[in-house]
């Protein structure tokens, strides 16, 4: 049989021979691939919100670029091609159904040559598949398994690290697309039938907490010169993500606007607390829900009913009514972003907050997601004795 490259999504047939493509299979709506902002995807913001929220559109910006350049150089480290980084991403758009977001990667990923039609390509591109789409709608179930099977297919330690940034940053990409298309008043466009993300499992949140730990085994991961340790050290300030820094400190061109874009985002106040544990709760990342407890100074309760789950947290919501649009808010955005729209956003003025507060502090629920799926998809918890 002999190995092909054809353009389109071929790759994933098996054919005992190669043929020839008549015409080139085009993306639905190919003006897509072609955005000055790689970010907001050519939505249109009033100057006023640009200028408002340049301080965390710059790095979003920024990390746009430099997950998804138009060349990519592999190595032995890093095996991870153009057509990878593009066809994952399409996979988690998909997963949350922001068409603005699929239609720009579907266009991109398009007249890119797919891996040749050998077992071990489709395996590969399968897996990954397969994996972006559980971690960006279902991140309670990777585990260890979840990353060997990776690394079955020949993923390096590298790869694994930018899968999940790749995958973490879509995720927080659909949902601050998802919140200004709503803060405009945008219609809804989602598909029926498309599942919601369920909650974590409660018995995840029921143990002592625990050490994280990396599950990442890399001895090119441990050398660190003086300009990767400040880094390092500089991170050891972000509520439970010290222990990641090491990890993401590999690629000091993604970490950098990275730590940016969290030291901006994540001074919301009273609030920022509170959206970072109802993320940490919903994507069932225990460290991080433990991380931002010791920094929720409002009541205790709260903390204990989230920890429970949603009929625990509806209990404390009904003695505390002007909690329920917040978490309602956060709650859909984190599960469904395709179905967020202004029903849910507007109430938030009832807590005091003005539309540029409104929509910073639900773009920090999209990035608090992100470290989730971290922290979840890179190590585990290590129980105390």
């Amino acid at each position: 049989m002999e190995p092909r490259r054809v353009n389109g999504k071929n790759h994933w047939y098996h054919e005992t021979q190669s043929t020839i493509c008549p015409v080139d299979v085009l993306p639905l709506v190919p003006e897509a691939a072609h955005v000055e902002d790689r970010f907001l995807l050519d939505l249109t913001l009033p100057d006023a919100w640009l200028h408002a929220h340049a301080g965390w559109l710059r790095p979003a910006r920024q990390l746009a670029e430099r997950l998804f350049p138009d060349q990519v150089a592999v190595s032995r480290l890093q095996t991870f091609t153009a057509y990878d980084r593009l066809s994952t991403a399409l996979t988690v758009a998909q997963v949350y159904g922001v068409q603005r977001l699929c239609n720009h990667y579907a266009a991109r990923l398009a007249p890119l040559p797919g891996p040749d039609s050998s077992r071990e390509s489709n395996r590969r591109l399968a897996q990954i598949t397969q994996y972006a789409r559980q971690l960006a709608g279902s991140p309670s179930v990777i585990n260890a398994l979840s990353r060997s099977q990776l690394d079955e297919v020949g993923l390096t330690s590298r790869d694994i690290i930018l899968i999940n940034q790749i995958i973490g940053f879509v995720g927080f990409q659909a949902r601050a697309i998802a919140v200004l298309q709503a803060a405009q008043g945008f219609p809804v466009r989602w598909i029926p039938g498309m599942p919601q993300q369920e909650e974590a499992p409660a018995d995840l949140f029921v143990n002592p907490p625990g050490e994280w730990v990396t599950d990442i085994e890399d001895p090119d991961l441990q050398y660190a010169d003086d300009e990767r340790q400040r880094r390092i050290a500089s991170w050891q300030s972000l509520p439970g993500l010290g222990p990641l820094a090491p990890l993401l400190a590999c690629d000091p061109q993604l970490m950098a606007p990275l730590e940016t874009l969290l030291r901006q985002l994540s001074g919301n106040g009273t609030f920022g607390p509170q959206v970072a544990l109802l993320t940490a709760r919903t994507n069932g990342s225990a460290t991080c829900f433990d991380a931002w407890l010791s920094h929720w100074h409002g009541e205790e309760a709260f903390g204990s009913h989230l920890r429970e789950g949603d009929q625990a947290l509806h209990r404390w919501l009904g003695q505390h009514p002007r909690s329920r649009a917040l978490v309602t808010a956060v709650q859909l955005l984190t599960r469904s972003p395709d179905r967020f729209s202004a029903a849910q956003l507007t109430p938030l003025g009832e807590y005091g907050l003005s539309a540029e507060q409104a929509i910073d502090l639900l773009t920090w629920s999209g990035l608090c997601g992100w470290m989730n799926r971290l922290k979840i998809a890179l190590g585990y918890v290590r129980q105390q004795t």
